[in-house]
């Protein structure tokens, strides 16, 4: 059953699922898309078509109260329009302005440093927490690291995808529902077989590798506690308030830069071997990938080794990065 009322119900049902089928989440879109659903069957019951009025009317109605996810807003009704036009029907576009305007200056990735990344792993070893917190913060943590996962990809990854015997392992919950294997060091397969044991006894009955404690997996808010909370203790002569802001992404960004910085000390052609880094960490393109190079010190940009005018037109100005 829809989960929307209005005249523009069967319309928004077939655009996001003309997305999905195209990779994208439904649900990037669907709250707002909701709130605009109800806003036009109070206000224009009967309007089949998307006028300028009701659109203007919707956003501005939201830019008036400071609401919060304007981009995702202006982004989902602009979307909207589009589709619309584009299945024949008349509709107004909002205008690019409108997401432009209220897209927040994105927060550039954090690229910790070897001692920071020891002091950080340390601190989850060592967290006071209950079972089984103790037990996966150092698994989890060092896993997204190592194989430069996504951290849904982490905490959503399920037994059943891990071959315990090769190390390798099936990403199914990717940003583009495209799977990919990866393969674990066998340090990390070592570590993951000793968790293994340790979570049979606590939760061997979830299917999560991850799991929390409602028989689930564990979730985004709690990991990102839970990494905050690593990140301070370990900082411990450091005021939470003055450390470096960082996020658990930032382990898969630290993955990226150390893999360039290895294949630059062993000499490879950086420009050929970015296709297999995309590959591995499931980017849909390889520019995505190269946003990567603006993170390499300067010594090595300038490195007369290096053939970097390759990159010229792959590499965009920064204005938003790769996840």
């Amino acid at each position: 059953m829809s989960r929307f009322i209005s005249a523009f119900a069967p319309s928004i049902e077939a655009m996001l699922a003309y997305r999905e089928a195209l990779g994208f989440s439904r649900r990037s879109y669907e709250y707002s898309l909701m709130n605009f659903d109800r806003f036009c069957a109070a206000n224009y019951p009967h309007s089949e078509n998307l006028t300028q009025e009701m659109t203007l009317k919707w956003i501005e109605g939201h830019v008036a109260k400071k609401a919060p996810n304007m981009r995702e807003k202006a982004t989902a009704i602009r979307l909207l329009g589009k589709y619309l036009g584009a299945t024949g029907n008349s509709a107004y576009i909002l205008p690019k302005k409108y997401v432009a305007n209220s897209e927040k200056h994105p927060s550039a990735p954090y690229i910790f440093t070897d001692a920071e990344l020891a002091a950080l792993f340390r601190a989850a070893d060592t967290i006071d927490s209950e079972p089984p917190v103790r037990e996966l913060a150092p698994v989890l943590f060092r896993l997204i690291y190592t194989c430069g996962l996504r951290p849904n990809e982490g905490r959503e990854l399920k037994r059943s995808s891990i071959n315990f015997s090769t190390g390798e392992i099936l990403i199914t919950k990717t940003k583009r529902k495209k799977e990919r294997v990866v393969v674990m060091s066998g340090d990390m397969l070592e570590l993951c077989k000793a968790f293994d044991m340790r979570r049979a006894v606590l939760s061997k009955d979830n299917e999560y590798f991850f799991p929390a404690q409602n028989g689930g997996a564990y979730g985004t808010g709690q990991l990102d506690r839970l990494f905050k909370k690593c990140w301070r203790l370990a900082n411990p002569e450091t005021d939470a308030s003055a450390l470096p802001n960082t996020r658990i992404y930032d382990l898969r960004h630290r993955f990226a830069s150390t893999v360039l910085n290895r294949w630059l000390d062993e000499g490879q052609d950086l420009y050929a071997m970015l296709p297999y880094l995309r590959a591995y960490m499931g980017h849909d393109r390889l520019s995505d990938t190269a946003y990567y190079i603006h993170l390499l010190p300067e010594n090595l940009i300038k490195s007369a080794g290096v053939d970097w005018t390759a990159f010229d037109g792959l590499i965009p100005e920064v204005s938003a990065w790769p996840e």
